[in-house]
């Protein structure tokens, strides 16, 4: 019996590209990514939550369930980054330091939000009760973050917060090590000079 060769799939062909074949994969992604995020909600509520994003370009999101936030301080983000204080400059330190992960400004509140795993709040739980200390805090189930709506990428009064590092894919978070490594560092830099306690 001679073996059957598998057929070649149509999918596994590189597409070329041309005045007929638009590819938004940046467009995809960010579909996917909110529906990923509104399933976070009850399905009877996510109408509400898509209608904030149209309308406030902000919603608010359990925490918990698929994803939780560590809520970093700024001054403890700018001591590590250096006390700059550009937007510019401080996403993209988040960004590599981060490595990518998700991470929502909240300018008004002087804060930074690291999307995590939503597992994180528990399984570091001994970590984050020494963060408090640094006024950093783990928001897992019970708590609510406003998200702002995906492309809301730069500072924006109207809105308040932004991603700073924009969400690349759906699901695609903050890894606890690399947060808990930025914590550790932001807070020996904070505790070892006074300069930034303000920034």
């Amino acid at each position: 019996m001679e073996p059957t060769a598998r057929p070649r799939s149509a999918a596994l062909l590189p597409v070329e590209g041309g005045r007929d074949v638009r590819v938004h994969l940046g467009a995809h992604r960010r579909l996917a990514s909110e529906h990923w995020l509104l399933s976070t909600l009850p399905e009877y509520d996510r109408a509400r939550a898509r209608q904030e994003w149209t309308d406030h370009r902000i919603a608010l999101l359990p925490m918990g369930t698929l994803v939780s936030a560590v809520r970093l301080p700024a001054r403890l983000v700018l001591a590590v980054a250096g006390c700059r204080g550009v937007c510019g400059e401080v996403d993209r330190f988040l960004a590599e330091a981060l490595e990518g992960g998700p991470v929502i400004c909240d300018p008004n509140g002087r804060r930074f939000y690291a999307l995590v795993p939503a597992s994180m709040p528990a399984t570091w739980r001994a970590a984050a009760e020494e963060w408090q200390s640094a006024e950093v805090e783990c928001l897992g189930r019970n708590s609510y973050l406003g998200v702002p709506r995906l492309d809301v990428t730069e500072p924006d009064v109207r809105v308040g917060s932004y991603w700073s590092v924009p969400m690349s894919s759906a699901a695609s978070l903050c890894g606890p090590l690399a947060v808990a490594r930025l914590i550790a560092a932001g807070w020996h830099e904070v505790r070892g000079r006074g300069d930034c306690e303000e920034a």
